[in-house]
């Protein structure tokens, strides 16, 4: 998975987005309020180029060190995600303005990473609806219509949306349907995510809603989650407050497989 994360540069630079506004401290998983993030510098059009070649370059590493494709991150708020959005994209060049201004950048990234490693090979991840990292958009149908329809120039192997139907911190979301035209849209495979379980991702899939379901949670929780999705066996249950760690030992690598379970 390739993004670029709106957080400090490795280098101790500020970060880089297609603003300058700064990014308000977001709620944690036990209710306090994170620090501020550092105020971003606005990419000049000149280096936009540059940082359209980084993903393709990234994207070669990728197949190199061995992996069978790259999913492109333009969600969740990262650099991809603050070009699409009318609510952070201030710009007034050509990246910044329409529609087709805002996507620009995202399809100039897809286009060179298809033709780095194979248009076959490559996905991308997309959240139309959502507002991480104070990101979000006017006309959210509208933006995801758009990018659905002109990703199928492209000729990518997926598209990979998020539904809004994520429970945030101030509300509750279950509309089903959002993300429909972006699917009947969209050429080729079509993924959603978003609080799946096991019985409505079958359902989605089934009426035809999407191909492909895509599970976080449950399976960091269960490793073996296909496995258990075919036995109907029991879930490990999750533990949120070990999301976002750096502890080597507790959160992502301590949940047991099925068959020590049962030991």
């Amino acid at each position: 998975m390739l993004c670029f994360y709106l957080g400090f540069q490795p280098n101790g630079q500020a970060p880089i987005s297609c603003t300058d506004k700064p990014v308000g401290g977001e709620f944690q998983i036990d209710g306090t309020k994170a620090p501020a993030y550092p105020a971003p510098r606005r990419l000049a059009t000149e280096e936009i180029k540059q940082v359209v070649n980084d993903f393709a370059v990234a994207a070669r590493n990728a197949m190199e060190a061995g992996f069978d494709g790259v999913e492109i991150h333009g969600a969740n708020g990262y650099i991809i995600d603050q070009f699409l959005k009318d609510q952070v994209n201030d710009r007034t060049d050509h990246y910044g303005g329409t529609m087709e201004n805002r996507c620009r950048f995202a399809f100039e990234v897809v286009e060179a990473v298809a033709k780095e490693i194979g248009a076959d090979r490559v996905g991308l991840r997309l959240s139309p609806f959502a507002d991480y990292n104070d990101c979000p958009d006017s006309n959210p149908e509208a933006l995801g219509l758009y990018m659905a329809q002109e990703l199928n120039k492209y000729g990518i192997l997926y598209c990979h949306v998020i539904e809004p139907r994520m429970i945030t911190q101030f509300e509750a979301h279950d509309t089903h349907n959002s993300v429909l035209p972006m699917r009947k849209a969209f050429k080729g495979t079509f993924m959603v995510a978003g609080g799946y379980t096991q019985r409505d991702g079958n359902e989605v899939v089934g009426n035809g809603g999407a191909d492909l379901v895509a599970f976080g949670r449950w399976f960091l929780a269960n490793p073996d989650l296909p496995r258990r999705f075919e036995l109907n066996a029991k879930l490990n249950k999750y533990d949120r407050s070990t999301f976002y760690t750096h502890d080597p030992v507790v959160g992502y690598t301590d949940y047991p497989f099925l068959e020590a379970a049962d030991k």
